[in-house]
């Protein structure tokens, strides 16, 4: 009730109140004024055919209008499942209607009347491989609400569910009646696509992650304000799966991995390391995870069984026991079910020092990756040498790829793995100082987002006073991600604890990665400009200069123990 200035009721001039943001008309504050909805995504059924008809008689009122009740019926029995519709207080407003072909018995060059059977969708195979979009169409006096919006968002759910390949559909471009004279119908797609025309289907299919394959000409003959001319569009279904049909032996959409951030220890003899590594994938073995990384040079403390003075002729004797341990890390590979990365070894051959990371399947087999990029510490302490090879890795739990410590700080060897396929990165590292494992840590940060996988970095903790060059160690091993919304809010999906020896455990989904490439807040893979530039590999020779120096300090140390042992 409205009260006077004297805080009496007031009369009919009585001033009313209106508080800040409120209308001032008060009949916009009644119920009627706000439109009451009520939407419901179901199936299409045999009794809604009037109602279809209805709507499809209004959109196509140029054309040919209304299927026939035959036609609507002859859909239904063949695909019930992919006939969707939306309704509104029970009342049918839009519908998007599709089949399953087996597409390379069409394709490219198909109209849309052999597609569809004439009208008869014989032509639907439940054995196919896509899902064909028939027809979608909403009510004019809904379009406001973005219905076709949830049409395709179901339709993408369901070649989703089905496994299907992938969904086309013929598009109409019915705003090409007005440039038909200026431009061809490629040019008039291009500028659609640039955002400098506005096409009322084809804007609104590429705003719903379809790309156009192909312009078809006498796509529909009758379709005069398409000049006969549509866009052949594709939607790719990112979680298709080849392999789905078989019971067993499916790759993993979730993976579990285990790293050992590894104690550096005096260790007796080979019998008393083989204890210790057999120690760590037992352990995260029995979490059940599918792989295990070991850092690098984890079989430092061999070295000291070596009672060699010279690091560089210390660390070629500790190559000798790189076969010995590389066969049981094979062994327990099978032996507990589980893929070892056996971070990484030195390996003396044919006179020359390389740093090699074993993978170790658990079928049995084994692979190496040679570490590239040699740090000038390395080339000039041991004389050790950089591999010419790189290679992505197919393991039973997808695509991966093994980088040692230095490599992760050259981008262009993640992003040529990525290219590959590679989902998951693994980086054994070994640094004395923080300053050191922060280029490690940052660099495979950066890694992870720039190639969209995941990056699973460890080393060694702790120290070995009587092996030199290799004496202290600074190690915080971790898990990191793509910085999306689908994943940690800081990137980092597992951590340990700062130089302490332990085993983190995290669990990867694969599928996030598959998402993020396709709908992600940024799309650092597809938005790269190949029109600019190019990544190739080509081998060449390394400058040898600090090499040089690494082998004349080989043969002096060799010649001083002859002349010791001489004496």
């Amino acid at each position: 009730m409205a009260t006077s200035s004297n805080g009496k009721a007031g009369g009919s001039h009585a001033k009313k109140q209106t508080l800040p943001g409120m209308p001032q008309n008060p009949e916009l504050l009644t119920p009627t004024a706000i439109p009451a909805h009520k939407l419901v995504l179901r199936t299409l059924r045999r009794n809604d055919f009037k109602a279809v008809k209805e709507i499809m008689d209004k959109v196509y009122s140029n054309m040919e209008g209304s299927w026939s009740h035959e036609e609507y019926n002859a859909l239904l029995k063949k695909f019930p499942e992919g006939q969707i519709c939306i309704e509104d207080n029970g009342q049918i407003v839009a519908a998007a209607l599709a089949i399953i072909v087996q597409y390379s018995d069409f394709g490219d060059r198909h109209t849309y009347a052999k597609i569809t059977g004439h009208g008869k969708f014989n032509t639907h195979n439940p054995d196919g491989d896509t899902l064909y979009g028939v027809d979608v169409f909403v009510d004019p006096e809904y379009r406001s609400l973005r219905l076709g919006r949830r049409l395709y968002d179901a339709r993408k759910e369901l070649c989703e569910n089905l496994n299907l390949r992938a969904m086309v559909a013929g598009g109409r471009i019915p705003g090409y009646n007005q440039y038909a004279n200026e431009m061809t119908p490629a040019k008039y797609v291009e500028m659609v696509r640039a955002k400098e025309i506005t096409d009322p289907i084809l804007t609104f299919q590429l705003a719903n992650e379809f790309h156009v394959r192909k312009i078809i000409r006498g796509y529909l003959p009758y379709d005069s304000e398409s000049k006969a001319y549509a866009t052949l569009l594709e939607w790719i279904n990112v979680y298709y799966d080849e392999d789905a049909g078989k019971l067993i032996g499916n790759q993993k959409s979730n993976v579990r991995i285990g790293i050992v951030q590894w104690q550096m220890r005096a260790t007796k003899n080979l019998d008393d390391f083989f204890q210790q590594m057999e120690f760590f994938v037992d352990t995260v073995s029995g979490y059940k995870a599918d792989c295990v990384l070991f850092p690098e040079f984890f079989n430092a403390p061999m070295m000291a069984l070596t009672n060699e003075e010279s690091p560089s002729v210390a660390i070629r004797s500790m190559a000798a026991y790189t076969e010995p341990i590389k066969t049981k890390m094979m062994e327990l590979a099978v032996s507990y079910n589980i893929n070892v990365i056996a971070g990484s070894m030195p390996l003396y051959d044919d006179g020359k020092l390389y740093n090699v990371s074993y993978l170790c399947r658990r079928d049995g087999t084994v692979d190496e990756q040679y570490k590239l990029h040699v740090t000038p510490d390395e080339a000039s302490y041991w004389g050790m040498r950089g591999g010419d090879k790189l290679r992505c890795f197919d393991t039973d739990f997808g695509k991966i790829g093994i980088l040692i410590c230095y490599d992760v700080e050259f981008p262009e060897l993640s992003r040529m793995l990525s290219d590959e396929g590679m989902k998951i990165l693994f980086v054994p590292f070994w640094t004395d100082t923080k300053n050191a494992y922060q280029r490690v840590r940052l660099c495979a940060q950066a890694r992870a987002i720039e190639n969209e996988c995941y990056v699973a970095i460890t080393g060694s903790v702790g120290n070995l006073p009587r092996v030199e060059n290799m004496d202290i160690q600074y190690s915080q091993s971790a898990v990191f991600s793509p910085s999306d919304f689908a994943f940690p809010h800081d990137a980092i999906v597992a951590e340990a604890t700062p130089n302490t020896e332990m085993t983190l455990i995290a669990d990867l989904d694969l599928d996030l990665l598959k998402d993020l490439n396709t709908s992600g807040a940024v799309r650092n893979l597809r938005d790269r400009r190949k029109d600019l530039y190019s990544l190739s590999w080509k081998k060449t020779e390394r400058d040898d200069e600090l090499l040089a120096q690494g082998e004349e300090r080989v043969q002096k140390s060799a010649s001083r123990r002859k002349a010791v042992a001489a004496g």
